[in-house]
C-alpha cells in the first residue's frame, strides 16, 4: 500500500469519494497541486487505489467549491487564482468575522486575550525577518484566538469556510503588500483594547470588518500599481 493510499484509508465508514475528495484538497492546500494543475482521473484513482467513479464524484465536489475547473480539451485542473473572487471572499470575511469576533468578545477569558497579546508580539517580532507564509499562520491564529468564543455555531463554520477559501484563491497576502504587516499588528492591539476595555458590539465589529477591508484595499492597490507598472514598460 502507498502512502498515499494509506492516508485515504480512514474510517470504513468514510466513502471513497469522501476520502478521495479529502485527499485531493489537502493536496491542493498544500499546493502540491498548484493552480492550473491537471487532475488526472485515472492517474488519481490509480494512486487512490480505487475506481475513477469516487475520484469523478469528488472532483465535481471541488467544482462546486470553486478550487477546480474544468476547461475543454484539458479537463479538470486545479482553479487558477481569481482576483474577483478573491476580493469577493475578502469581503464576505470581513462581514462574517467581524460579527462573531464582536459576538465573541463578552466570552473571551483572560487566558484568550493573553493568548491572543502573544500572538500579536510573535507577529510584531517577525517583521525583522519577514516570512509572509509564517506571518499569515500566526496572524490566522491570532484572529481565531478572538472569534474562537463565538456563540453561533452556523456563523463559526461560514468563518472557517471562508478562512479555507481563501487559502486557496491566495496563499498569502502579505507575499504581495509585505507593508500591510506592520499596519496588521498595530490594528490588532487596537482591537484587543476595544475587547478588553469592554467596548460595544458596534466598535468591536466596525474594527474587525475594518481590519479586513484594510487589507483587501492594500493588496488592491498594489495589483493596480504593478498594473500601472507594467504598462508604463510596455510603453516605454
Amino acid at each position: 500500500m502507498t502512502q498515499d493510499q494509506t492516508l485515504t484509508s480512514t474510517s470504513p465508514d468514510v466513502s471513497k469519494a469522501q476520502r478521495a475528495y479529502q485527499w485531493l484538497k489537502q493536496k491542493i492546500a498544500e499546493q502540491e497541486f498548484t493552480p492550473g494543475y491537471r487532475l488526472v482521473l485515472s492517474t488519481i484513482a490509480q494512486r487512490l487505489d480505487m475506481s475513477v467513479v469516487p475520484v469523478r464524484e469528488a472532483i465535481r465536489r471541488l467544482e462546486a467549491e470553486g478550487l477546480v475547473t474544468f476547461r475543454r480539451n484539458v479537463g479538470a485542473q486545479v482553479a487558477m487564482v481569481d482576483e474577483s473572487r478573491y476580493r469577493h471572499s475578502m469581503e464576505t470575511l470581513g462581514i462574517l468575522e467581524g460579527a462573531a469576533t464582536a459576538l465573541a468578545a463578552p466570552n473571551l477569558t483572560t487566558e484568550d486575550l493573553t493568548r491572543a497579546r502573544e500572538l500579536n508580539d510573535r507577529l510584531a517580532a517577525s517583521l525583522e525577518d519577514f516570512d509572509p507564509h509564517a506571518f499569515t499562520q500566526t496572524n490566522h491564529d491570532f484572529h481565531q484566538v478572538l472569534f474562537s468564543r463565538c456563540p453561533n455555531e452556523r456563523l463559526m463554520d461560514l468563518v472557517g469556510a471562508e478562512w479555507e477559501r481563501l487559502g486557496h484563491l491566495r496563499d498569502s497576502t502579505f507575499s504581495f503588500v509585505p507593508g500591510r504587516a506592520r499596519e496588521s499588528v498595530e490594528e490588532h492591539a487596537r482591537m484587543l483594547e476595544l475587547i478588553e476595555s469592554g467596548a460595544s458590539t458596534v466598535e468591536i465589529e466596525r474594527a474587525a470588518r475594518g481590519h479586513r477591508q484594510n487589507t483587501l484595499a492594500s493588496y488592491l492597490k498594489s495589483k493596480q500599481s504593478d498594473a500601472a507598472d507594467t504598462d508604463f514598460s510596455t510603453n516605454s
